[in-house]
């Protein structure tokens, strides 16, 4: 048995992590999902939760009785920004995309989704880096340069949903990911997708680049190793596609990735796939002005109307607050003037006028034990643990040793209250009469 530190173990706890400024300015996501049960809902939101990895509640927790407020007021203290939710419905499943805490919120309808283990499944080489969740993706925005504020409004929305790059300061070997958004202007439609991004030298044999990587090569078929790095061809799947040759401007931590040396990038799709359509644009929280709407237009006098009704609304809103403050107010001080006046102030005001009073026709100080309140609480003292026991003997100081027997009465107690009786006293007096005839009867 190991030694016990006591109160030593206090002066070891190693102090509280303070999170970088880096990370407390990042956006920060929630992602949800509501309305009815769906086969694929967890999985999607899983999935889109891994996509908007670091900066998300990965491990969120929900329940069928958890509100939205719920989670917004949370929010602050997690530095949460955004708030993703996906809705079912009998008709349909919505994609909502809000600014938090007091939006506007997106309201998207979703068309097709596809799960990332299908995506992965389809591709002919699966490849997946845990490594590449650490750091947050890299957002690119495709056909956001139509005519319409709501254009614009989704570009910022999307783009304020993953962190800012400063060019003077990043590194590059920090770049796993990419989140690709493409917005179709003939059907008005938006493709996300998610890849993960890889990084290979150019201009090198495959068995050049397995040694340069540091793959142990098969040479089973080889009698020298010159014959392996002759022999095969140079990998033709990277450079074909000129377009993905850049050259470094640094040095990446994986091998042959020189600085000022050309390498070629190359795109892996893990999943999900979403095909959404925006239906409209709220200035609140998931409530408020409509402000774009795509199958409803509405003229300037419902536009109006409604927020004359809104007004309404928002007006009796604070007038029924302001009418439960007052009652609530107003049942406090009933209260306070319903309990007795009687309080400890006043009883010590008291004790200290009855000891000046007894000093000043006494001329002496009075005992500490005349005017100070007794323990007047009905509360019962302590009791030692060994008598909590029902059935344990409890000593009666107070019981007459004379009871000790019971009921059953001693000699001595029997002879007493004979001697009381009236039947003792004619006994004395015959015996008295007959001791006097005794001794006249000797005398003659």
């Amino acid at each position: 048995m190991g030694k016990r530190k006591g109160r030593s173990l206090r002066k070891n706890r190693a102090p509280l992590d303070v999170e970088p400024n880096e990370v407390v300015t990042a956006p920060h996501s929630f992602v949800l999902h509501r309305g009815l049960p769906c086969l694929y809902m967890s999985d999607l939101t899983r999935d889109f939760r891994r996509m908007m990895e670091p900066f998300t509640a990965s491990s969120l927790k929900e329940r069928k009785n958890n509100k939205i407020k719920d989670f917004v007021s949370l929010s602050g203290v997690f530095h949460v920004s955004h708030m993703c939710v996906f809705n079912k419905t009998k008709n349909q499943l919505s994609f909502k995309v809000s600014r938090l805490p007091r939006g506007p919120t997106l309201t998207f309808k979703v068309h097709q989704f596809t799960l990332a283990k299908d995506v992965i499944a389809s591709t002919r080489r699966q490849f997946v880096d845990e490594e590449s969740f650490r750091h947050a993706p890299l957002i690119i925005q495709n056909n956001f340069t139509g005519e319409g504020k709501h254009l614009k409004l989704m570009a910022s929305t999307f783009q304020n949903m993953f962190p800012t790059i400063n060019l003077a300061t990043v590194q590059l070997s920090n770049i796993k990911r990419c989140v690709l958004i493409s917005y179709n202007p003939v059907t008005q439609l938006l493709d996300w997708r998610h890849f993960s991004v890889t990084v290979a030298p150019i201009g090198l044999s495959r068995g050049i680049k397995k040694v340069v990587v540091g793959k142990v090569p098969n040479l089973a078929k080889c009698e020298d190793i010159a014959d392996f790095l002759t022999s095969v061809a140079t990998d033709s799947e990277y450079e074909d596609d000129d377009e993905g040759h850049v050259v470094l401007p640094q040095t990446l931590k994986s091998r042959g990735n020189v600085e000022n040396n050309k390498s070629a990038i190359k795109l892996h799709e893990i999943g999900p796939r979403l095909t959404v359509e925006l239906i409209k644009i709220e200035d609140g929280l998931f409530t408020g002005e409509i402000l774009y709407h795509k199958q409803v237009v509405k003229t300037e006098e419902e536009l109006a109307e409604i927020k004359a009704q809104r007004e309404e609304k928002r007006r009796l809103k604070l007038e029924r607050k302001k009418i439960q403050s007052e009652n609530v107010k107003r049942k406090l001080n009933d209260k306070q003037k319903s309990e007795p006046q009687g309080s400890e102030e006043e009883v010590r005001t008291d004790e200290d006028d009855d000891a000046a009073y007894y000093k000043e026709e006494v001329g002496e100080e009075p005992d500490e034990e005349l005017f100070t309140m007794g323990n007047t609480s009905r509360k019962r003292g302590y009791v030692p643990k060994f008598l909590h026991n029902k059935d344990a003997k409890r000593k009666k100081f107070n019981e007459d040793k004379s009871k000790k027997g019971g009921n059953k009465k001693t000699g001595k107690e029997k002879f007493t209250k004979f001697k009381k009786a009236e039947g003792y006293n004619r006994c004395e007096e015959f015996w008295q009469e007959g001791d006097a005839d005794l001794n006249g009867g000797a005398g003659t």
